[in-house]
């Protein structure tokens, strides 16, 4: 997460001081390019230890804090934007709250762009292992490679035999606003949930934590759930998130902007100030998939330029992050 492009390079860790996971196992000496522009040699990770002796009641911790961080603010805000190639993004594509529409509309169109993305030499990333469990066969015919065939095929082995540890059904994946929205079954969302990809190429997969370190498009096996999907994906380098829904979602990120595509004219209108493109205009016949497919590529650009916010970013609306993990705990 801290290697994130979209942190700039700036890291400071709060530490309580006596957790099992010390800021100095958390990230070595070397872990991650640490300069210190002053001297141009390689600076100590920026540790607030709130168990500090020095630390004398409550405020003197977080004033410690706020020093700190103002510290790297002040480096941060003397960046300057730098014209780059759109080959730069890393996009995430996510769905949340689909309906019938879903598989019709919105994802459609982000597939559209997706390919317009990886014709730019951009990386996508799309995601949500029981989203895709049931078209599996899908997305290993596109695989550029035998071994990204075989490492998808891994991936889902792997997730299949974790919900079977938990007795748990993939198909209990489709949700109550799922089936409501017209969704029947997992295979029927599956269809619709890898159209967000295109039809370029699968060019690697990332397994959960990993980061991504190639261009194209790559799967990155996650988990469905829009919280650790969103978290796993920042992890891989995501920088530009886009998130399509039927049922509406106010689902944001503090460390990327995210675009959200309603998947119906309806939903739209009635939530206008929380989705950025109506997809619905396919299903109304007043646009077609590659209209608003090119309308979420030039958004996509304005909006990592700067030049536009996001309604997400407008509101300040952001998850917390929840990491996947499914190991004990003791």
């Amino acid at each position: 997460m801290s290697l994130n492009p979209n942190f700039g390079g700036e890291v400071m860790v709060v530490s309580l001081g006596c957790e099992k996971l010390q800021p100095e196992r958390l990230m070595p000496p070397g872990a991650i390019a640490l300069v210190d522009q002053r001297t141009l040699q390689e600076a100590p990770l920026d540790v607030v230890c709130l168990q500090d002796e020095a630390h004398v009641g409550f405020m003197s911790m977080v004033d410690s804090i706020l020093r700190q961080a103002d510290e790297h603010l002040k480096r941060l805000n003397a960046r300057r934007r730098e014209t780059v190639p759109a080959s730069e993004l890393v996009v995430g594509v996510q769905c949340g709250g689909s309906d019938a529409f879903s598989g019709v509309t919105a994802n459609p169109a982000v597939g559209f762009c997706t390919d317009l993305l990886v014709r730019a030499g951009a990386t996508v990333m799309f995601s949500e292992v029981t989203e895709v469990r049931d078209g599996i066969d899908q997305l290993t015919a596109r695989a550029a490679t035998p071994e990204v065939a075989q490492a998808l095929i891994d991936q889902m082995a792997w997730y299949d035999a974790y919900l079977a540890r938990g007795r748990v059904d993939r198909s209990a994946n489709t949700t109550p606003g799922n089936k409501k929205g017209g969704l029947s079954n997992i295979v029927e969302k599956a269809m619709g949930s890898i159209v967000k990809s295109g039809s370029a190429p699968i060019a690697g997969v990332v397994a959960p934590g990993e980061k991504a370190v190639q261009k194209g498009l790559l799967y990155a096996a996650t988990p469905a759930s829009d919280f650790i999907c969103g978290t796993l994906q920042l992890a891989a380098g995501m920088n530009l998130h886009v998130f399509t829904t039927g049922r509406g979602t106010p689902y944001g990120l503090a460390q990327v902007p995210v675009i959200k595509v309603a998947t119906r004219s309806d939903l739209a209108r009635r939530w206008h100030d929380l989705m950025d493109v109506n997809a619905g205009r396919i299903a109304d016949g007043q646009a077609t998939i590659e209209d608003v497919g090119w309308e979420l590529f030039h958004l996509m650009l304005d909006v990592a330029s700067g030049r536009k916010k996001t309604w997400a970013e407008h509101w300040k609306l952001a998850n917390q992050l929840v990491l996947f993990n499914p190991a004990p705990v003791t």
